[in-house]
């Protein structure tokens, strides 16, 4: 009876082969419980709808790991679980190194999620995660583990592993006492598994060095272990050898985190203190804050307080991941969990922030350092009716990713948009396709840039500018040459791990980027650990594509801040028909800008499609023309029905249409692609 009436009910709204967005939005509707979304799902199995439209196959992946993780949830009662019965911690590792499989293997053998179905990546929630096969955001998950007869809470937060993403892996660590080294048997460590060993060793976490994926015929544990030993001193016979995908050593794991991982050091008994490490927006239930709670207790219905930000709300809900959020009333000192408080404004969960109960007086934790964005672009509506629909969303997703910088920004040719700064090219990319699919916003990115610095001179410059040192975060905003003492570039200290084979190619590929060798050792007979200091404008498009293909796919790279150096720094402005085009403005060394600005010319000769008119592509430093290409107009055959005749008739016809596109050439606008402001950058 009931599946009767789910069908018809969903035969009124939509047919099979809809295109829009109404099976979703009927079933989100009407099937909010679990138990109802696990109905809905068996009754698209049984009409194969999950082919015919996106948005449904997307509501049935979400239906899988629902239908995955439909473990009879009782009454968790959190009292039962002493600080000394709590462990927090994280998997790190290098991208493509089996985090997320392993984190799936951890709550399978917990119990967390059943075992009967196949699990791909549960913690993985984002369409943008499993379409891309990577880890964007870090997810937290509560289990339960018997062991020697005692029942532990574990807390476990899976982390990214691309260096764009870093910033999640140091907020990550903060709720955290001990972690997963994870290592891949087979490519064993690459650079991002030494940014992260660090990361941990600066924290003071206990290290669980493990070895994944040892099921492979190509796997050379021999090699890995040396790997470890000559760049991290650990012992071979401390290093755990794991198969996350066949579950082979994972329960020894489990056994190890208990014993090896100290619990966190929590106080019952002193007044409520919790440090907010991540945060997200609901559509339904507003702000929700990620919570390690460091002393006290927080129950539902108590008011507490942000302790940066003075206000003060009630806890409507509380609770634990397990993986999905289940509410316990009650959470105590040492455990992890989410806050439901009625935040109304997204900018009130800011990430870092302490939380303690109205009218006490707690010191407030340390919280994080603020991200240091390395890339900015500009971000602007396609259409300006839908400003304040994007502006709302880049607030809701920002909230999400804390790591993003915004600033207001102005166009003239697009109009009022955000200066938005990023870690990398990686984390603009996945920030954008995000705004597209969980917001549906139509955006334009303009050209990405790095800052700069420059120190002016001048007591009417100073005030003008606000003090000696400026930051450009747009390259439009330079200042003139003459009122500029020196100018400053972002530098950064990369590592480089690949085959020995390869050194002479990394090293003519780095001198070409300006690049300065600091270091290089041998971690095992055949593989390097290359160091470098390079201009972090010559690697933040295309360096890592460059890298891969020299080296055949074999090489590594992680970079982080090196501060500012002197450089000869120029501003190139490129023309359409001798129009200034602010967007595709461009900062670059001296010696490199009638290389970079002939790139940019032919780039966007190759991009932008032909007019009625001829246009004419310039780029200029200053008052010079250092390159130049032209796009022929488009000819309109107007002889076509001169059959014969004077020749005069064709003559007043040919000069109509030179004054006709002369006339167009003056007031025609010029389509620059959405995609030509990335692409005129890429060498």
């Amino acid at each position: 009876m009931l599946m009767r009436k789910i069908k018809n009910n969903y035969l009124v709204q939509t047919s099979f082969v809809s295109k829009d967005s109404a099976p979703l939005t009927w079933l989100k509707r009407k099937f909010r419980s679990q138990a109802s979304k696990l109905t809905a799902f068996k009754f698209l199995e049984n009409v194969g709808l999950e082919g015919t439209n996106t948005h449904v196959k997307r509501f049935v992946q979400t239906s899988t790991v629902l239908r995955a993780n439909n473990v009879k949830k009782e009454n968790i009662d959190l009292q039962r679980f002493p600080v000394e019965n709590i462990r927090n911690f994280s998997i790190i590792a290098h991208v493509d190194h089996g985090k997320s499989t392993l984190a799936d293997r951890l709550l399978e053998i917990t119990n967390t999620i059943s075992k009967n179905v196949r699990n791909l990546q549960v913690l993985d929630r984002l369409q943008v995660e499993r379409e891309r096969g990577i880890t964007v955001k870090a997810q937290t998950a509560s289990l339960f583990y018997n062991y020697n007869d005692e029942v532990y809470l574990l807390n476990l937060v899976d982390t990214p592993g691309h260096v764009d993403f870093n910033y999640e892996v140091s907020r990550s660590l903060s709720a955290c006492q001990g972690v997963i080294l994870l290592v891949d048997a087979n490519q064993g460590v690459q650079a991002q598994t030494v940014a992260n060993f660090y990361l941990a060793f600066e924290s003071n976490l206990t290290i669980l060095p493990v070895m994944n994926k040892i099921d492979l015929k190509v796997a050379k544990p021999d090699v890995v272990l040396k790997q470890l030993k000559n760049i991290f001193d650990i012992k071979p016979e401390d290093v755990l050898k794991v198969s996350a995908k066949n579950g082979t050593g994972v329960e020894e794991l489990l056994r190890a985190v208990v014993e090896k991982i100290p619990p966190p050091p929590a106080d019952l008994a002193k007044p409520f203190r919790g440090l907010m490490f991540d945060s997200w927006y609901d559509q339904y239930k507003g702000a929700v804050a990620n919570v390690a709670i460091c002393d006290g207790v927080v129950r539902k219905g108590d008011k507490i307080q942000s302790c940066n930000t003075k206000k003060t709300y009630e806890v409507q809900e509380l609770g634990i991941m397990h993986p999905t959020e289940v509410p316990t009333g009650v959470l105590f000192a040492g455990q992890v969990g989410y806050i439901i408080a009625n935040m109304k404004n997204v900018n009130e969960a800011q990430v870092g922030d302490t939380l303690c109960h109205d009218g006490t007086s707690v010191e407030p934790l340390p919280g994080f350092k603020p991200a240091r964005a390395m890339v900015f672009a500009g971000v602007y509506p396609s259409d300006h009716t839908e400003f304040s629909a994007l502006r709302n969303a880049l607030n809701r997703l920002t909230l999400n990713d804390s790591s993003v910088s915004v600033h207001v920004d102005h166009s003239p040719a697009l109009g009022q948009g955000w200066r938005l700064g990023f870690l990398g090219l990686l984390h603009m990319d996945v920030f954008n396709q995000r705004l597209e699919q969980e917001y549906d916003a139509s955006v334009i990115v303009t050209a990405p840039n790095v800052p700069y610095k420059a120190r002016v001179f001048g007591a009417k410059n100073l005030k003008k500018y606000g003090g000696e040192e400026v930051t450009i975060l747009n390259p439009c905003h330079l200042p003139d040459p003459h009122v500029v003492k020196e100018y400053l570039e972002p530098m950064v200290i990369g590592t480089i791990l690949f085959p020995d084979q390869y050194l002479s190619s990394v090293m003519n590929l780095c001198m070409e980027r300006r690049g300065e060798q600091v270091d290089q050792v041998y971690i095992d007979d055949t593989r390097l650990m290359f160091k470098v200091i390079l201009p972090l404008s010559e690697i933040v498009v295309d360096f890592f594509d460059d890298l891969k293909s020299i080296t055949s796919g074999f090489a590594s790279f992680d970079y982080e801040d090196h501060g500012y150096q002197v450089a000869d720094l120029v501003k190139v402005n490129i023309l359409l028909n001798s129009r200034d085009v602010e967007e595709l403005t461009l900062i670059c060394h001296r010696a490199r800008a009638r290389v970079t600005s002939k790139q940019v010319c032919s780039k966007l000769k190759e991009t932008i499609p032909r007019q009625l008119f001829k246009i004419s592509i310039q780029a200029a430093v200053g008052s010079k023309f250092i390159a130049r290409e032209d796009i022929p107009a488009l000819k309109k055959d107007v002889l076509a029905k001169c059959y014969g005749g004077d020749i005069s008739r064709k003559m007043k016809l040919l000069k109509r249409q030179a004054e006709g596109k002369k006339r167009m050439r003056k007031i025609g606008n010029i389509d620059v692609p959405k995609d030509a402001f990335i692409k005129v950058l890429k060498r």
